[in-house]
């Protein structure tokens, strides 16, 4: 409890003490706050920037279990991964959706030479001088398919690519190919509607709102955040702290609430680039290097084509990330040794880079560094905090589970798991349904696009018809910024979905980024900034 002389102090301020209060509004801060208010847990949360604006909206887009890491031997996350892409699916169909993946193959490919797996077979098959054996890649996904209970996702099968659509783009040298399934996840998307639940569930979510300090007073955190745009600080209490500051866990950690740990994350930046459309079907593909990496090759956007991605040591998270010239030039050449026709700097209209705080393990490097995560509460020094270490976007909801594991026993009466299968905002509708959802939209509001239409449901599923409303015509929309982008589609993303800028909205809440020119851009800036002082947002579903 604060004490006597403590709650005067705070008299000028915000006296609640929330039960949990999380740092970060990345995928796992967001999933741990809506598990823990859907437990009836109070709940606050705090991010400095806008959400998902770090390693959550620069991944490769991928519910997948991470089919190289079976050479790591890492199984237990490869498992957990596989098992959640299905119950991951049918809780949001609108934002992730299956995939098949072309894994061409050639004697020639070889093992990433530091792997466990590389390792024993240079040992007991010296010959093979670290070659990949068909028979070891065709194991390998055998274990894919069966470790994660599959039951939506197609097997693995065996892919000619002589006179087919898969090898049309690919060199003849590939006459061979695996095909095996995971699931595209729109993972900016993913974190703004965790935040919309844990909302609608009682939490309050707070972006660009730094956290100063935190302390500890007694029993509870005394925390003083500050609004990034106004400057103004505000003092309020907390029962437990949860660190999910991603890239900033350590600064966090040391700065932020001063608590000593041994504990502390490897930053690895990974970096993509998009170029256009590279070829008409709309599998992936799963390309092997002579370094014994792999990249993917990804239909992206509609007319567009997600080459990614790199591992790189990166000193610094207050660093921004960006795709260096040799990333960008080793994705290119990566990807040449495939196609017939090449690709050059000149073709890639975009990139992006992030930061992915792996868990410090003493790996030898960036690659071999785990995807696991590492989940550590310091009670020490009187109020609890919970610091997350790691992770991938696969295994949040498992992460936030297992963090909820570390939390109840501070909170007792708390309920139990009820995550898993539950429907984030837009998504009750059945896995497979999309296309219904298309064509009941295009009935209801006959103005639309077939590419305006996919792109509200992919985006909004089931909430397509909130964002639209009850507009009989196109101008019933306001304003157009162009590439299908409406005012009362800005409003609903200020007034439900945390947007504060037009960076906001075209680069994490959709895409159109990709469409929009840059005068287009800056007169949505110019509109949102004049716009947000008179708009308060509304109230949660």
């Amino acid at each position: 409890m604060i004490s006597e002389n403590r709650e005067g102090l705070l008299s000028e301020a915000d006296k609640s003490v929330y039960d949990v209060f999380v740092i970060g509004g990345g995928i796992n801060g967001c999933g741990i706050a809506r598990d823990a208010a859907g437990r009836g847990l109070s709940v606050a949360l705090a991010e400095m920037n806008d959400l998902a604006s770090a390693t959550s909206s620069a991944s490769t887009k991928l519910f997948h279990g991470g089919l190289r890491y079976l050479e790591y031997f890492e199984v237990r996350l490869v498992r957990h991964a596989l098992a959640e892409r299905e119950t991951l699916l049918r809780a949001m169909p609108h934002i992730s959706w299956p995939m098949r993946f072309v894994l061409p193959y050639h004697p020639e490919m070889r093992f990433e030479g530091s792997t466990p797996t590389s390792r024993i077979l240079n040992t007991v098959m010296p010959w093979m001088k670290g070659r990949r054996p068909a028979w070891l890649i065709r194991f390998g996904l055998f274990l894919y398919d069966s470790l994660g209970g599959r039951k939506i996702l197609p097997a693995t099968t065996t892919l000619s690519l002589s006179g087919t659509a898969e090898g049309a783009p690919i060199e003849d040298r590939f006459q061979k190919a695996y095909e095996y399934s995971d699931c595209w996840i729109e993972d900016s998307r993913l974190v703004v509607l965790n935040a919309r639940d844990a909302e609608n569930r009682g939490a309050d979510i707070m972006v660009r709102t730094k956290v100063v300090s935190a302390s500890r007073v007694g029993e509870v955190w005394e925390i003083v955040t500050e609004d990034t745009l106004s400057g103004e600080q505000k003092t309020q209490s907390a029962k437990l702290l949860v660190n999910a500051g991603g890239p900033w866990v350590g600064d966090i950690i040391q700065q932020k609430v001063r608590i000593n740990s041994s504990e502390g994350v490897r930053l690895v930046r990974g970096s993509h680039i998009v170029t256009k459309r590279l070829y008409d079907h709309d599998k992936c593909y799963f390309f092997q290097g002579t370094d014994g990496r792999i990249i993917f090759a990804i239909p992206y956007e509609t007319d567009f084509t997600l080459i990614g991605t790199t591992d790189a040591e990166h000193a610094d998270p207050d660093k921004r990330p960006e795709c260096s010239v040799e990333e960008r030039d080793y994705l290119i050449n990566f990807v040449n040794q495939y196609l017939k026709k090449d690709i050059k700097a000149d073709d890639v209209v975009w990139s992006y880079s992030g930061v992915r705080p792996l868990y410090d393990d003493g790996a030898s490097s960036a690659t071999a560094a785990t995807r696991d995560y590492t989940l550590k509460v310091d009670d020490t020094g009187g109020a609890p905090i919970l610091n997350v270490f790691g992770g991938k976007i696969t295994t949040y909801r498992k992460l936030a589970e297992d963090a909820m594991e570390k939390i109840v026993p501070f909170f007792a009466g708390t309920s139990g798991h009820w995550t898993a299968g539950v429907p984030l905002p837009g998504g009750d509708f059945a896995v497979g349904g999309f296309d219904t959802l298309v064509t009941r939209l295009l009935e209801d509001y006959p103005f639309l696009s077939d590419f305006w239409a996919r792109r509200l449901v992919r985006a909004y599923g089931t909430d397509s018809w909130n964002v639209l409303g009850d507009v009989a015509d196109e101008a019933g929309l306001g304003r157009s910024f162009g590439a299908t982008l409406t005012e009362r589609e800005v409003r609903w993303l200020m007034t439900r979905e945390y947007a504060r800028t037009a960076e906001d909205v075209v680069w994490r809440r959709n895409k159109l980024g990709l469409r929009l020119n840059d005068d287009e851009v800056a007169d949505l800036d110019a509109f949102m900034r004049s716009e947000w002082p008179s708009l308060q947002p509304e109230a949660a579903e």
